[in-house]
């Protein structure tokens, strides 16, 4: 059975601004733009509202309204406070070394469960990556897309795994301590 219409709205807040030609949403904010591609949207108002519709869908094609409206959020959210994610390195008997080099490009992780292999992980253009100086064995990755920071701290999570062993014993790795944005809403 086919839905007649189907639609979502995402408010504007006024220091961004939304353009969009054929099926490419761009955010402009204060902090940076985003794209966003594939999406069949419409500008109200004095591009104050954005509409997300969907005429005639089945149940899958409705499914996705929602996740696009959010998306759209996410880059507002994005362009105007930005993303952190804060991560610990947790260790019972080796000491795991967290090392940013190359200007931020490269971080190691040497040590983990005593291993001499060195785990390096390429960061993706764009991402600031800085030690806690607040709270020991904690780093904080930023960035303005929430795709990016996620997508990197998924990557130091899979290389900081504990393979081979019992899990419930052996609790060492990274993880994510904190997730937010770098500044803080005015509510």
């Amino acid at each position: 059975m086919k839905t007649i219409l189907s639609n979502q709205t995402v408010d504007i807040p006024e220091n961004v601004d939304i353009s969009q030609k054929g099926h490419t949403v761009v955010v402009k904010g204060p902090k940076v733009t985003l794209n966003y591609i594939n999406v069949e949207l419409s500008l109200l108002g004095k591009k104050k509202r954005l509409w997300v519709d969907k005429w005639w869908g089945n149940r899958k094609e409705l499914a996705t309204i929602y996740p696009i409206s959010r998306h759209v959020q996410n880059m507002i959210k994005g362009v105007t406070l930005g993303f952190h994610y804060k991560r610990r390195s947790v260790y019972t008997h080796f000491l795991i070394n967290v090392i940013i080099q190359g200007n931020g490009s490269l971080v190691e992780i040497r040590n983990f469960l005593g291993e001499k292999y060195i785990c390096r992980i390429w960061m993706r253009p764009g991402i600031a990556i800085s030690v806690s100086q607040a709270q020991k064995d904690e780093f904080i990755l930023e960035e303005n897309d929430i795709e990016l920071v996620s997508n990197l701290a998924a990557l130091i999570q899979q290389a900081t795994t504990v393979k081979n062993k019992d899990i419930i014993k052996i609790l060492d790795g990274t993880y994510v301590s904190e997730k937010g944005t770098v500044q803080q809403a005015d509510e």
